[in-house]
């Protein structure tokens, strides 16, 4: 029965796609120079992790899970080597602190703005200090109609949020910590520039009729870059907003089904991940001012839900329904992004990533976030299994919080209702036996 339960967590299509590993060009991939982290001490008995140094029976593809996982991809081979030879950091110490919002609800969406955590909660944002836990401020509570927040980005000293509504709303902090609510995407000034001509409106559905700026579904996720906020919808489409003036000023019908994931590098090239199964990935040609399909990446069999880019925007994981966390990576010889590999181990459907400082993070409806490691050989490993939520984990965010110490907060959202903040902190094993032990923490 639990492996007709793994199987029936994301359900895909026997059909065939054809793959296209690459299309895109990019920037020549810097060295990949991972971290050093060290211990933070203070901990509480809520959860537990389990820290894999280097142990080659943990989530390796002899184990039920990971030949699951394998099935559903059984073209892309595993990046999870844990030979000694190739781990260079342990997880040494882990603490965890937790956060229960008012109402429990459903945590849809977390992130990190300096000091301060905003966790949204169905239609309520709940904001705290992120030293003390104290609550801040809690706004939208009584918007009840907007719908479940489903992201929450930072641009030019404003908030931007995402939701069910087909809305973007834009806050304001206020110099006592209060969140005011300034205007929603697509502002009125927007509407009234296109309203009047028959050309600015797209059918949404049969016999029904949208403006081309309009978002006609859930707006899903919110990525920004330089001035500019991307927006993706269960609507199929994809949009470009100016911060400064909020205007949209570009709208594309991006994928064949509900867009689910959005992330953007510093160069401007954006992803977009689809229930259509592809990333799709987009870019201004030169000398352009509007973004164009630059490559189409099609590799996972089931709905993609989750995408990350790691510091230099050189390397893109995705994360689907089917389990698997595809790496896609420039290759040195057509100078082309490819699949290189696949990181396996959790048991059902991978719903959140985020990197930072050379660490990769996945939530999973499993109810357990992943800590990854990248070796000097481009391979992986599980360095911490971060367990402890009831429900499926939602949304991710981390923060680097010390740069001489390294120190790594990591931050999860579930459907429990629950914010957990996992300390992670990373050390060099001490002796070759350390990198094949299997530790545990009770926290």
């Amino acid at each position: 029965m639990k492996v007709q339960s793994w199987l029936a967590t994301c359900s895909t299509s026997t059909r065939d796609t054809s793959t296209h590993d690459s299309t895109i060009p990019l920037p020549r991939n810097p060295s990949h120079s991972p971290g050093h982290l060290v211990s933070d001490s203070s901990s509480d008995n809520r959860g537990s992790a389990t820290s894999s140094s280097a142990s080659s029976s943990d989530t390796s593809c002899s184990s039920l899970q990971s030949n699951l996982s394998l099935q559903t991809l059984p073209s892309v081979p595993s990046l999870q080597k844990l030979f000694p030879e190739t781990i260079h950091f342990s997880v040494s110490q882990i603490s965890v602190t937790s956060i229960n919002p008012r109402t429990k609800h459903p945590i849809t969406c977390v992130a990190v703005q300096g000091n301060l955590l905003y966790a949204a909660s169905v239609n309520e944002i709940n904001v705290y200090d992120r030293e003390t836990s104290t609550l801040v401020d809690v706004y939208n509570s009584q918007d009840s109609s907007s719908g479940s927040v489903k992201s929450v980005t930072f641009c030019n000293g404003k908030i931007f949020t995402a939701h069910q509504d087909c809305k973007i709303r834009v806050w304001k902090m206020t110099m006592t910590k209060q969140h005011k609510f300034l205007t929603a995407l697509p502002t009125v000034n927007d509407r009234l520039r296109h309203f009047i001509l028959p050309k600015n409106y797209v059918n949404v559905r049969r016999h029904v009729k949208r403006l081309w700026i309009e978002h006609a579904d859930a707006v899903t996720g919110l990525a920004v870059n330089k001035g500019l906020i991307y927006s993706v919808s269960w609507d199929k489409t994809f949009k470009i907003w100016r911060a400064s003036d909020v205007r949209c000023l570009q709208s594309i019908k991006a994928h064949d089904d509900a867009i689910n994931a959005v992330a953007a590098s510093a160069d401007g090239t954006v992803y977009t991940g689809s229930a259509d199964r592809r990333i799709r990935v987009w870019a201004k040609p030169s000398g352009e001012k509007r973004y164009e399909l630059v490559a189409t990446l099609e590799k996972h069999k089931s709905a993609v839900n989750a995408l990350a880019l790691n510091d230099e925007g050189s390397v893109l994981f995705s994360g689907a329904c089917d389990r698997s966390i595809l790496v896609w990576e420039r290759e040195d010889s057509a100078n082309y992004m490819v699949v290189t590999g696949a990181l396996r181990g959790h048991g059902k459907a991978i719903l959140c990533l985020i990197n930072v400082s050379g660490l990769l993070m996945s939530g999973s409806a499993d109810r357990t976030v992943r800590v990854w490691q990248r070796g000097l050989e481009g391979e992986y490993c599980c360095l911490a299994v971060l367990e402890g939520h009831q429900k499926p984990v939602k949304s991710l965010t981390a923060v680097k919080e010390d740069e001489q110490r390294d120190v790594v907060s990591v931050i999860s959202g579930s459907l429990d209702g629950e914010v957990r903040t996992w300390k992670v902190s990373v050390s060099k094993p001490s002796s070759p036996s350390s990198t094949t032990e299997f530790l545990k923490w009770h926290l």
